[in-house]
């Protein structure tokens, strides 16, 4: 499981010309699974999430959550954080979770989510859609994690 986060002062997504998700202040978060991934990895990815010390307290430096912060989350799947490429230049995929399981996981990253933070706003994009993803990255913040 591979997620890309990035702190944003806003973000969304649109599938043609409808947004299917939405934020202000908070974390979007990309998220790719491969495919000897399950479930178990998920209650300790959304806590990761959840828990990341990487928006400023009072002196500047990163040392609140997106908890501290009440802020929001958008989680966008994108198998492409799976992409390979040591020979050529065309990306491979063949390390990437298939479709339906990388759809039940990220569902269920999701679920695990909103259970660990039901009181956040948490917004999608609209799985194996072709999406436009708008970000006003702030600072800029963006780390890789990976489990």
């Amino acid at each position: 499981m591979r997620l890309l986060i990035q702190r944003v002062s806003s973000a969304e997504v649109k599938v043609g010309e409808r947004i299917t998700g939405k934020i202000e202040r908070g974390l979007l978060v990309l998220v790719g699974f491969h495919h000897a991934d399950n479930e178990a990895l998920l209650h300790k990815a959304a806590h990761k999430v959840l828990h990341l010390r990487i928006f400023e307290d009072n002196e500047g430096r990163m040392n609140r959550s997106l908890l501290d912060v009440g802020g929001s989350l958008l989680v966008v799947s994108q198998f492409t954080l799976y992409g390979r490429l040591e020979k050529g230049f065309r990306p491979s995929f063949i390390e990437a979770a298939p479709a339906e399981k990388a759809r039940q996981l990220y569902e269920a990253f999701l679920a695990e989510l909103r259970s660990q933070a039901s009181h956040l706003h948490i917004a999608t994009g609209e799985f194996g859609a072709f999406m436009h993803v708008y970000l006003c990255n702030y600072g800029p913040v963006t780390i890789i994690l990976e489990f």
